[in-house]
């Protein structure tokens, strides 16, 4: 890792911080690492937490604490620790393990990668209005909740629509003593949706923004091109699909072999080792937008990525282990947009 990839990681940690309301302050347009001074921790220190302690209103250590929770076990880094008033200060990892510990947590967990046990023995009851949003994100919610362990109710105050469920959802009886999900109303009905819309893109333009936010519901929701976030996301998912068979036709797998080099691949390894960490947030936030916020990420990074350091050769290129290695991460990064669009109860075609 650069001293350019690691404030690039410190910069989205901040970022990330921010999207999450861990911290209320204004998102540096970079952030500037040095060199650990003689008797000093680790290979590399920043000062972003002082800078950012005074607009959050909090102290310099406690903003290094939030931005150490979402630094540590990034890709090359290997330990994270608070010096001082509030300096950050890193070790880097100079071995591929912690590359190659994320590809296999990928390729071991498929889809499922990203699960995990923060909130086994949890009892939770949500409750929502007879009304498609509400209904459909309290849902995604109970998805996300048991995705980390939880056991979930969900009732319904009202009589359920039959047309839930065509969009994935069931409606159970009214639990009063249940926490509410209660976006803003979508204005329609599922069946009225349904027929504009479908299944998919219906569950997209009601989970996608913020609960508190209105939900564009429009015809741009079945647009085939990136500028719909949908089929950004679903449309990198079958590239690479497409980038494994054609491996295929030229005689080549994937294999993780050494990180591939360059500042696109550390952002996509960067975003797919946050996977979990997103995933969690979504659950205990009751946000499932912030992982379709995440997608979205990932589906750029992955496009970015594939333009400038294709996995297939190009021109006169035979495979080699460079395009193994790039394939092999690719391959991650739909596994995770595989996994995270089902967690929303979207399909993910092979091909669009």
């Amino acid at each position: 890792m650069t001293p350019a990839d690691l404030s690039l990681t410190v910069l989205r940690a901040v970022r990330r911080a921010v999207d999450e309301n861990a911290l209320r302050a204004p998102v540096p347009a970079r952030v500037r690492v040095e060199r650990t001074r003689p008797g000093g921790r680790g290979d590399y220190a920043s000062a972003v937490a002082l800078q950012l302690a005074g607009p959050a209103a909090l102290s310099a250590r406690e903003v290094a604490e939030i931005l150490r929770e979402r630094v540590a076990g990034a890709p090359g880094i290997g330990r994270v620790e608070i010096t001082g008033p509030g300096f950050l200060n890193f070790t880097l990892d100079g071995s591929a393990d912690a590359y190659g510990a994320l590809m296999s947590r990928v390729r071991e967990q498929g889809p499922r990668y990203g699960h995990g046990d923060a909130l086994a023995g949890d009892l939770l009851r949500f409750s929502h209005a007879s009304e498609v949003r509400a209904a459909v994100t309290a849902d995604a919610v109970g998805r996300l909740a048991r995705a980390q362990g939880a056991r979930v109710h969900i009732g319904c105050d009202g009589a359920p629509d039959p047309d839930w469920a065509r969009l994935g959802v069931a409606g159970d009886g009214e639990d009063p003593s249940a926490t509410e999900i209660r976006p803003v109303p979508a204005g329609a009905t599922a069946g009225e949706l349904l027929r504009r819309l479908g299944p998919d893109a219906t569950r997209w333009g009601l989970l996608r923004p913020a609960g508190h936010d209105r939900a564009p519901l429009g015809a741009d929701l079945l647009v085939q091109g990136e500028g719909n976030a949908l089929f950004l996301v679903r449309y990198a998912h079958s590239r690479v699909h497409a980038l494994t068979h054609g491996a295929a036709l030229l005689g080549f797998t994937s294999a993780p072999g050494q990180e591939p080099a360059g500042a696109e691949a550390h952002a996509l390894l960067a975003l797919l080792a946050d996977h979990p960490a997103a995933l969690l947030a979504a659950a205990r936030h009751r946000a499932p937008d912030r992982l379709a916020r995440h997608l979205e990420a990932v589906a750029r990074a992955l496009l970015d990525f594939h333009d400038v350091a294709s996995p297939l050769p190009v021109g006169d290129e035979k495979p080699s282990a460079a395009h193994r290695s790039r394939l092999a991460l690719a391959e991650a990064a739909g596994t995770v947009l595989a996994g995270g669009l089902s967690l929303l109860g979207i399909s993910a075609p092979r091909h669009l």
